[in-house]
């Protein structure tokens, strides 16, 4: 068999996983005025159902001057069934950061929020912030999302109300795309993230939109959506006995 046919089988059993890994560039809009971009990337690491999700955001314009530094969030995760388990997260802007390590045979959450010590009894399905884009593009695609998440949020466990709305076509600058959408709220919090997924990218988020009293704050626009190739797992090393 050919490399490229290996490539493309590795891919395609990626896909079957139900995880397919890509890129996406993002516009950032505020209050209809641009001012920054955004990249979101999975990527599939060298062992079996294991997988980095990472996102950037970088302010442009007068933003820069405010937020000068890029915000940057990873979470190392696990294919576990059809769902996502996270290992470890990692968040840094400046100076600032959130490393929270995932221990799942004791049910402890433990790391470090800024200079603040987190040590949290996990609950199964529990999410970070950057595991739930995943776990709610498979549960899509299952077509089993939960109602609700527990997700934790630098030092905190939050409960997020999480809503299928139905579905729609929208306009994007990668063409005009049937997307599904989802509404994700903190319990007793008026402020709601809605999300609008393509099924014919994977799920892959194509646009989302963050508003408070009905009013949006800040949206994210699709500007490109490549798939990567997924990346083989390394065959276990040969004994020198062999």
């Amino acid at each position: 068999m050919s490399a490229k046919c290996e490539s493309a089988g590795a891919a395609q059993a990626a896909d079957d996983a139900g995880i397919a890994p890509f890129i996406a560039h993002y516009q950032a809009d505020w209050k209809g005025i641009s001012v920054g971009t955004s990249d979101i990337q999975l990527t599939q690491g060298a062992e079996p159902g294991q997988y980095m999700y990472t996102w950037t955001i970088t302010a442009r314009g007068i933003f820069r001057v405010a937020y000068h530094d890029d915000l940057i969030q990873r979470s190392w995760l696990t294919m576990t069934g059809d769902h996502v388990r996270p290992d470890k997260y990692h968040g840094k802007e400046g100076s600032s950061t959130v490393e929270i390590n995932f221990d799942w045979q004791n049910m402890r959450a433990t790391g470090l929020s800024e200079t603040k010590p987190v040590d949290l009894k996990l609950k199964e399905g529990t999410q970070d912030v950057m595991s739930i884009p995943v776990e709610v593009m498979l549960d899509l695609k299952h077509g089993n999302l939960p109602k609700t998440f527990q997700i934790i949020d630098k030092d905190q466990l939050k409960e997020f109300i999480y809503t299928q709305e139905g579905s729609a076509k929208i306009r994007t600058a990668i063409g005009e795309l049937d997307t599904v959408i989802v509404t994700s709220q903190r319990t007793g919090n008026n402020r709601i993230l809605r999300m609008w997924f393509a099924p014919s990218l994977g799920f892959v988020p194509v646009q989302a939109e963050r508003s408070r009293d009905g009013k949006v704050e800040i949206a994210m626009r699709v500007k490109s959506v490549d798939h990567l190739v997924a990346i083989e797992p390394r065959p276990a090393p040969k004994s020198s006995a062999e």
